[in-house]
């Protein structure tokens, strides 16, 4: 048997869920253990009576998971959104559903005076008309 392990308690919750690490380690268990975590590479390094001993995650694996994660999450966001959409919806007037046959006219369209505007300096034929006065607001 090899001298290069370590036994240490701790006490941890379990959460049913499937995320790209096994463990999630506070830091009370890292101090415990004097280890040190590296995220990037998947790495968990701590202090053992004949060197360093590290625990290395399988790459691919914890990239499956990742991804599943936020496809669920995607969708888990998706339908709180939808949710809510459709309770808005409940909130809001039947008069205010309905769709009008013809738009009111706008306020904007009764004044007469326009002026013409070139669109462009090479044809001079190409105006658009717009209102003369126009309101501030």
């Amino acid at each position: 048997m090899t001298s290069n392990y370590r036994i240490e308690h701790i006490n941890f919750y379990v959460a049913d869920f499937n995320t790209t690490y096994h463990a999630i380690l506070g830091q009370l268990a890292l101090a415990k253990f004097m280890a040190i975590p590296h995220y990037a590479y998947l790495v968990l390094k701590m202090p053992s009576p004949i060197g360093v001993l590290a625990l290395q995650a399988n790459l691919s694996i914890a990239y499956a998971c990742k991804t599943e994660s936020l496809a669920l999450t995607k969708a888990t966001n998706l339908c709180i959104q939808m949710a809510s959409v459709v309770t808005d919806a409940k909130i809001v007037p039947t008069n205010d559903l309905k769709i009008l046959a013809l738009e009111p006219p706008r306020a904007s369209a009764k004044s007469k005076e326009t002026k013409e505007v070139v669109l462009g300096l090479d044809d001079p034929t190409k105006t658009v008309k717009i209102k003369a006065h126009l309101d501030p607001k």
